[in-house]
């Protein structure tokens, strides 16, 4: 039987890969074939990750808001294994502060991961698909971009993360609006609240009834169970789908 999200043959970059929505993207893609290039600012979580999976795996520790680290990320991936078929967005942190009282560095460092780190990485994996789909190689080339339902929203006490993910949802746009000519789709994701370290505080019990009551499906949700859209976006089953922000959030955004 054909599985439409198999992802055999393919090499996939993932950012952010050390926990949560990373790792068990990172862990999925190659459940289901993919040879993953993990990257974080955490290495040795990274290796620990890639001794788990024993084969198909490469580690890259850096920061995303590094341009060079990220031009030199890409490049090395892509003459260790041939091509990138795939990225994963993901890299993210959080700095919360109420907007009257957010400093210049708080706002900046979001900023810096959330936003302009996505960029780097979309433009580099995006340079290096145009320049091996103008050389004739027909191989897939799919960009996912994790944003979140703070860019759809808003955000109470976050708005330099309701800004940056805002952000990504227009390079999402964009960039499908130029490169979908070329074979090269780009869509985003948009999560509710997932259980992971990054979302501790609004699990916890001063806000999580109140987060609960805008969720129809009345849960959260886990790493592994949103990794799978994402690896959808990644394959063949999404093969006609480009520029779209696909929400996964167990209904909180019915109709937006």
């Amino acid at each position: 039987m054909i599985n439409p999200m198999d992802l055999t043959g393919r090499n996939i970059l993932i950012t952010g890969a050390a926990q949560g929505i990373g790792e068990a993207v990172a862990r999925l893609a190659h459940e289901l074939g993919a040879h993953v290039v993990l990257n974080d600012l955490q290495g040795d979580k990274l290796k620990s990750i890639a001794d788990d999976l024993g084969s198909r795996v490469d580690v890259c520790a850096g920061s995303v808001s590094d341009y060079e680290f990220v031009q030199g990320m890409v490049s090395d991936a892509v003459a260790r294994n041939g091509a990138l078929h795939g990225l994963v967005n993901n890299a993210g942190i959080v700095r919360a502060a109420m907007a009257k009282n957010m400093t210049p560095e708080t706002w900046q460092s979001v900023i810096d991961i959330n936003l302009t780190g996505v960029f780097y990485c979309l433009q580099a994996v995006g340079q290096h698909m145009l320049e091996r789909i103008e050389a004739g190689d027909t191989s897939p080339a799919s960009i996912v971009n994790i944003s979140s339902d703070a860019g759809r929203r808003g955000t109470i006490g976050q708005i330099n993360y309701g800004a940056a993910k805002s952000g990504v949802m227009g390079l999402t746009m964009s960039s499908a609006r130029e490169w979908s000519q070329f074979g090269i789709r780009i869509n985003s994701v948009l999560f509710g609240v997932v259980e992971t370290p990054m979302t501790e505080v609004i699990r916890s019990d001063k806000f999580r009834d109140g987060v609960m009551a805008q969720v129809p499906m009345k849960r959260f949700s886990t790493a592994a169970e949103v990794s799978q859209p994402v690896c959808f976006l990644l394959s063949e089953g999404a093969s006609y789908m480009t520029g779209q922000h696909v929400s996964v959030n167990g209904g909180y955004t019915i109709g937006v």
